[in-house]
């Protein structure tokens, strides 16, 4: 009797453990995989876990390899020598890299040598800040330096006043080595002070190491050039956007044959995240999203000027591939995530189409968990479109029951609503406190078709609007959504989104949730450091009288205009280092709603930028999140 009671209770205890459910604390006790690529030897995969550190607030990183096979990761001290380096130089001899080199004298002390304790900064033109930082005179340079001699770097941007790689996400993707080691091609763009800030305009540029000399490869393209690569033939091979000032525009892939720029992507409705050659040079494998979800595609290229080019796409389902690491014989080596999880490393085999998990590092947190089950649905949209809306339901689901739903507003415009997994929005998280995510690939992502793509542009709160109210009315109908206890929430032109619904949602929502939301268009327009985003997406400057577009993005398309009309609780989070949303777009829309009497919070993280990243930070967001969900809805 007595061993029956403590199997029983074992079972209980098991049971328990298995139904417990995704907690903030726990999400940031995760460890973020990310791969560094694959052996010399073809054997192993190298990656790195960084694991944040609540106590310490800093994440900690450590590196681990694990037979292509898959098996156990095996940690390692260092990856030196265990992965090829696309920057070193082909013939061996040299190390491609970058450095912060002072250029400009912008600081006062630099300007006054004798006034060395004055904090005065000089501007004479715009993008004197960018993302986070404050321009200081310094600029990203590209150079090289003999691998026996790590100290003599030879800047190959001498005193110019640019930067490669681009400030401030640009990284080693945006340089690389010539196939004879004789050359260096780089992304820049060659544009200062106001120019630069009203220009997407990056070309690839190619440095010569025994002239000296640069010559730019793209001159007649207006838009951005990224990401150079070379095949294994030696054909320059590039991303490439059309239109100047346009940073969501279709992303095409260029190869440079014979003197002919080949566009591969030309003919296929869909944009391009990144890319990748065969071995044998037949094929580029490439990422872009669809349906979604973002998806392993190729194009071929057989080395000819006139022929037919078609893009295949290699892998589909409920999740997104988001980096392309290698090739093992007949596998791609990828990493891999969903909504449910995080990132881990995987192998697709292209003849069986099968996939097989290589990491494992999250693997016995999401044993313990009750997942919520991720529906696809499609919705009639107001003029007779096909949306898709994922949607998300609480873990140990009871469709007998009534649920709280929030409608999700995704940021960008233009970015991608796919099976992603965010540290801050992350759907399952949500999900296990007992809310229904509603999340609408509306007009603006990609995915969807380019001309879907590009509806949103001078459209922000048109079309786009009434997508959103078709995807949570569709939602809410079903029996198990409790209609009186709707949310809205999102950041950046999500946050927009949410300033803009609590104008003319005719007390659909309960409540509503806005982080670095744009909130006055004609302020924004005056304190961004990106000008040509606004110029684009706004249609141009709010004095424009003669503009149609713009002044119907300022006057109709205003959330500030419509303040009159709120009449629903309020959270409206900040980060104090957010240049491309800045702080007064957060402290006009708590004022109004403070002096118009609605309850309202105004959550304020003053060394955050666009993103919260400190893992107490992290916390700290989600606990006012739902503390403020838990008040209000």
């Amino acid at each position: 009797m007595k061993k029956l009671l403590l199997l029983t209770v074992s079972m209980i205890g098991l049971t328990a453990a298995a139904q417990q459910t995704m907690t903030p604390e726990l999400l940031w006790s995760l460890g973020r995989v990310s791969a560094v690529g694959i052996s010399k030897d073809g054997k192993s995969i190298i990656y790195r876990v960084g694991t944040p550190s609540i106590t310490e607030n800093k994440s900690v990183s450590k590196y681990y390899k694990v037979p292509v096979s898959g098996g156990k990761g095996l940690e390692i001290k260092s990856t030196d020598g265990l992965v090829s380096d696309k920057n070193l130089s082909p013939d061996g001899k040299m190390m491609l890299t970058s450095k912060e080199i002072k250029v400009e004298k912008i600081m006062g002390s630099d300007i006054y040598p004798d006034l060395e304790k004055t904090t005065v900064q000089v501007y004479d033109g715009l993008d004197y800040r960018h993302w986070d930082t404050w321009n200081n005179g310094t600029h990203n340079h590209v150079g090289f330096y003999p691998v026996a001699d790590k100290n003599a770097f030879t800047d190959i941007m001498p005193n110019e006043p640019y930067d490669a790689p681009q400030k401030p996400h640009g990284g080693d993707e945006d340089f690389i080595w010539g196939p004879n080691s004789k050359t260096i091609v780089y992304v820049c763009k060659k544009k200062a002070g106001t120019e630069y800030a009203i220009s997407t305009n990056t070309d690839l540029y190619e440095y010569n190491l025994d002239t000296k000399q640069t010559k730019n490869l793209t001159p007649d393209n207006p838009g951005y050039d990224t990401q150079p690569a070379y095949s294994p033939q030696g054909y320059l091979t590039w991303l490439q956007m059309k239109r100047d000032g346009y940073e969501a525009d279709k992303n095409d892939i260029i190869v440079r044959y014979n003197g002919i720029d080949m566009n591969l992507t030309a003919a296929w409705d869909g944009t391009v995240d990144s890319f990748t050659w065969s071995a044998d040079g037949k094929k580029i494998y490439f990422l872009a999203p669809i349906d979604g979800t973002k998806q392993l595609f190729e194009v071929n290229f057989p080395g000819k000027t006139k022929v037919s080019l078609t893009v295949k796409q290699l892998t589909d389902g409920v999740f997104d591939v988001t980096q392309i690491v290698g090739f093992v014989g007949e596998t791609v080596i990828v990493e891999r995530t969903d909504m449910n999880h995080a990132t881990e490393i995987y192998s697709y085999g292209f003849k069986k189409k099968d996939w097989k998990q290589l990491t494992h590092v999250n693997d016995a947190t999401y044993k313990k968990l009750a997942l919520g089950k991720i529906e696809k649905r499609y919705v009639t949209t107001t003029d007779g479109k096909k949306m898709l809306v994922w949607v998300m339901l609480p873990p140990n689901f009871d469709a007998k029951k009534k649920y709280p739903a929030l409608l999700y507003c995704q940021g960008g415009p233009q970015s991608a609503l796919s099976q992603f997994y965010s540290y801050r929005w992350n759907f399952q998280v949500m999900a296990a406190q007992g809310y229904i995510i509603v999340a609408p690939n509306r007009r603006g992502m990609p995915g969807h078709g380019v001309q879907w793509n590009e509806q949103i542009s001078k459209d922000w709160g048109g079309q786009v609007m009434d997508d959103y109210l078709s995807a949570i009315d569709d939602v809410a109908k079903e029996p198990y959504v409790d209609k009186a206890r709707l949310g809205a929430i999102g950041a950046s032109y999500g946050g927009y989104s949410v300033f803009y619904l609590a104008g003319i949602h005719n007390k659909r929502f309960k409540t509503f949730i806005s982080h670095c939301g744009v909130f006055n268009l004609q302020s924004m327009y005056g304190t961004t450091e990106e000008v040509f985003f606004t110029n684009w997406d706004s249609g141009g400057p709010y004095w424009d009288k003669n503009n149609a577009a713009a002044q119907k993005t300022y006057t109709q398309f205003n959330p500030v205009n419509n303040v009159d009309k709120w009449d629903t609780p309020i959270l409206v989070i900040q980060g104090g280092i957010d240049y491309r949303v800045p702080i007064g777009q957060g402290q006009e829309a708590f004022q109004a709603a403070q002096l118009r009497g609605i309850k309202s919070r105004f959550v304020y993280f003053p060394d955050e930028n666009h993103w919260v990243l400190k893992p107490q930070n992290g916390l700290a967001w989600q606990r006012e999140f739902f503390k403020w969900l838990k008040e209000t809805l």
